[in-house]
């Protein structure tokens, strides 16, 4: 597979990567705390909450590097904000079926539960915030540069003719 030209794939990776890691250490804690807490149902509660905190912000990463295989198509624009519009509503349906069927669930520890899923989305925006200020991205990237200096070949008009009075007429 061939490297992708689009310049932010290597954040998103890199953030990926690192969130994937962090989620891992705070899934121990939230189970370990959560398991302090309420027994067992505070450790699942933990344990699914940072799950879920994973699992809806790398959909977005995931889409957005999916979409990005598409640079340099006449239809990227089009069809990278329809795959990351189609993560979001896949999010937010997930989201919303899954609370549903886990409101009235006995094992859930609602407090547990919820102080996991701010835990991990806390933290996912920590790893953001590092992964970003810490990589080289030019400020304008993904252009290429003239390699001949306009001025230098006496076309001052820019249409390919000299600038003199025989070729304003």
């Amino acid at each position: 597979m061939k490297p992708s030209p689009v310049s932010s794939t290597p954040i998103l990776r890199r953030t990926l990567t690192w969130s994937a890691v962090c989620a891992v250490v705070l899934a121990l804690i939230a189970a370990g705390a959560g398991y302090a807490a309420d027994g067992a149902s505070g450790l699942w509660s933990g344990l699914l909450g940072v799950l879920l905190a994973f699992l809806f912000l790398g959909i977005t990463v995931a889409s957005i590097l999916f979409a990005n295989r598409w640079f340099g198509d006449p239809l990227y624009v089009q069809l990278f904000f329809a795959i990351v519009l189609g993560g979001w509503l896949l999010k937010l349906g997930v989201f919303l079926v899954l609370m549903i069927v886990l409101s009235g669930q006995p094992w859930i520890s609602p407090l547990v539960f919820f102080l996991s899923i701010v835990a991990g989305v806390a933290v996912s925006l920590v790893v953001d915030v590092i992964v970003l200020t810490r990589m080289r991205l030019p400020n304008v990237s993904d252009i290429d540069l003239p390699t001949v200096n306009p001025e230098d070949d006496g076309d001052t008009n820019g249409d390919g003719r000299a600038d003199t009075p025989e070729a304003r007429r």
